[in-house]
């Protein structure tokens, strides 16, 4: 991400309001960005993330595993970052043909498509609830074991119970406890992510 004065100006202006913390460096920059997307502090509580989610989605990066979302919106916010770094293939559930039953939503079947395509991807659901309920259910019942999920969408129905549901499984995954989770938040989180592994791995996957 290209960063300008503003940018650095507001990013010191959450360092101060911050203080001091118990966060690892990783987990905090992912925080200090959620919270510059938005504006909102709130979220140094409400981010959680699983043992290892950040070193091991880091690895998939640098190893050019297919990122996964589920709307338009996080696709294009992350295209340049991606294509300038690791250069992942990014694919979106919303661009995969629907099939055609009425059991599910577009975005869900094109989720479990891609993700029956893609068992190891990097899944980003920044939105869709039934895109979010897909997943799980595919985990559960062992036909994908994703590298890591990053789930952001907003609370409503049954969206906390999927959640607790992935937290509850062996997945590494990133979600937000709170009703404030958007297609912002999963971008922040996303592009966050992609910075750090190219600082960590970048000069490897130059060579």
């Amino acid at each position: 991400m290209e960063w300008h004065v503003t940018d650095a100006q507001s990013l010191a202006i959450i360092d101060r309001q911050i203080g001091e913390h118990i966060f690892s460096p990783a987990e905090y920059e992912i925080i200090r960005r959620v919270i510059h997307a938005t504006g909102d502090f709130e979220y140094k509580s409400l981010i959680r993330f699983s043992e290892n989610a950040l070193q091991v989605l880091g690895a998939a990066l640098a190893a050019r595993t297919t990122i996964v979302v589920d709307v338009t919106m996080v696709q294009a916010a992350i295209a340049q970052n991606i294509q300038n770094t690791f250069a992942n293939p990014v694919y979106c559930s919303m661009d995969t043909s629907p099939r055609p039953q009425k059991e599910k939503t577009r975005v869900a079947w094109g989720m479990e498509t891609l993700a029956k395509r893609y068992p190891e991807g990097i899944f980003v659901v920044g939105q869709a609830q039934t895109a979010l309920t897909t997943l799980v259910d595919l985990v559960e019942a062992n036909e994908i074991n994703p590298a890591v999920i990053i789930a952001t969408p907003a609370e409503c129905f049954n969206v906390d119970a999927d959640k607790q549901r992935l937290r509850n499984s062996s997945v590494p995954n990133i979600t937000i406890d709170s009703s404030k989770g958007n297609a912002v938040v999963a971008v922040a989180i996303l592009e966050g992510l992609i910075d750090l592994a190219w600082l960590a791995y970048g000069e490897e996957n130059q060579k």
